[in-house]
């Protein structure tokens, strides 16, 4: 069914007929489902949508060469949340707050995480560069059906003295992936879990974050930008390192040493592991899997230890400044926006970030995964969003993966040359003397 809402979307029909506008984005499920949603756009604006969806092991590079080359390809991108101030600094995306002002969108009505972490460049200040638009986090899925075998059941609490559910501690996260690791459950061995191991573009970072953030892991002293000695690598952060690497190498299936989400999602869907991490956009499709979905799956947040924190996924929407269709991007801008776009959205696939669904009273009770979600969108961090993010994200690639993975040198040695690593490109940016 259509959503039927009375915009007055910029254009008029006539104009608008003849006018082509091209959303780029990653090759996902949301993708598909903003598709869909996007059709009311087209019947109610008579402008036309393009689609350039990008595997996500290509994406970054593709998008953002096209943005740097100034291309036209993208009116309206969807783009990652590191991107934001590289984008805004280089021009790449228009910002958004006269438009906001005049159409009265407002960014208190979208969740605060989401406005600092998709929008705001620089960050918690009232620069819009993007609208919320894909609201993410990092959330854990695990075999439900195996957690509540008796047999399971009972050896597990004979061994720890307590009952087998979803663990809240990362104590307890270690002893539940342990005590699964090399099982046999209906014939065939199974492994404790499956965390991001890839080195490549963001996997390892993405995947170590939601140890660190708990462990006590910052980026930087809260008091004093970019001073990161103490806080990169404290002595909690090198004890999170560790742990890091202490559950690849005790609780997950062999050979997985460059892997991300669709090994992940792979690993899970062929019942290879009890507990599997990945972003909470992936667990719509989860859970309409007919091998591991429905009853056999359940949902948890990311485990805490002296504190709570997880990584942030998800995106903004933003208008591409080189775009010759600006006021039709724009137009759209303002179609998404809408309550009942957003609440649409939600239902379809995608993961709205506005509060006319996030506090809607029904929305626990949407999904098994929303409560999960609502409560790790309450404590999520994201990494770097400088224009220099992807420097800094390959050096982070670099040297967990060569601890972790790759068994060279320490956790303080990793997190120590990490320092040096970014302290050189706060330097080369004129960030730090």
């Amino acid at each position: 069914m259509a959503v039927a809402t009375a915009l007055s979307l910029g254009a008029g029909v006539a104009q608008a007929q003849d006018k082509t506008i091209t959303l780029c984005w990653a090759a996902w499920d949301p993708a598909n489902a903003l598709v869909e949603l996007s059709k009311d756009f087209t019947a109610q604006s008579k402008i036309k949508m393009k689609f350039e969806f990008v595997p996500w092991p290509n994406f970054a590079d593709r998008m953002l060469n096209e943005l740097n080359s100034k291309g036209k390809l993208c009116d309206v991108i969807i783009g990652d949340s590191q991107w934001i101030g590289g984008a805004a600094e280089s021009g790449h995306y228009v910002k958004l707050n006269e438009f906001f002002d005049k159409e009265g969108i407002k960014m208190s009505d979208f969740a605060p995480a989401t406005v600092v972490g998709y929008a705001e460049w620089p960050k918690n200040t009232p620069n819009y560069w993007a609208l919320p638009a894909m609201a993410d986090a990092l959330g854990w899925t695990y075999r439900k059906d195996w957690f509540s075998k008796p047999e399971i059941k009972a050896e597990f609490k004979k061994k720890f003295n307590r009952d087998l559910e979803p663990p809240k501690t990362w104590k307890d996260f270690k002893e539940v992936s342990e005590f699964f690791q090399g099982r046999m459950i209906d014939g065939k061995k199974v492994y404790g879990a499956y965390i991001f191991t890839e080195r490549g573009s963001e996997g390892i970072t993405m995947g170590v974050s939601n140890v660190l953030y708990p462990f006590g892991f910052k980026y930087e002293d809260p008091k004093k930008p970019y001073a990161l000695d103490g806080f990169v690598n404290s002595a909690d952060a090198i004890r999170g390192l560790e742990f890091y690497k202490s559950i690849y190498k005790g609780s997950t299936p062999p050979g997985l040493t460059n892997s991300y989400m669709g090994e992940g999602l792979d690993a899970f869907k062929s019942g290879q592991v009890a507990m599997m991490m990945n972003w909470f956009a992936f667990f719509p499709g989860l859970d309409k899997d007919p091998n591991v979905g429905g009853a056999k799956i359940g949902y948890f947040v990311n485990p805490s230890d002296k504190a709570k924190g997880v990584q942030l996924g998800g995106q903004g929407i933003s208008v591409v400044s080189y775009s010759p269709n600006r006021n039709e991007a724009l137009a759209y801008i303002k179609w998404f926006a809408n309550p009942e776009v957003q609440k649409k959205w939600q239902a379809i696939g995608g993961s709205s970030a506005h509060n006319a669904v996030l506090k809607d009273p029904g929305y626990l009770k949407s999904a098994p995964y929303a409560a999960a979600f609502q409560e790790s969108m309450n404590q999520v961090v994201d990494f770097w969003a400088e224009p220099s993010y992807a420097q800094l994200l390959l050096a982070e690639q670099k040297r967990v993966h060569d601890f972790v993975v790759a068994d060279k040198g320490t956790a303080k040695e990793a997190l120590d040359a990490l320092v040096q690593d970014w302290k050189k490109v706060f330097k080369d940016d004129g960030k730090i003397k």
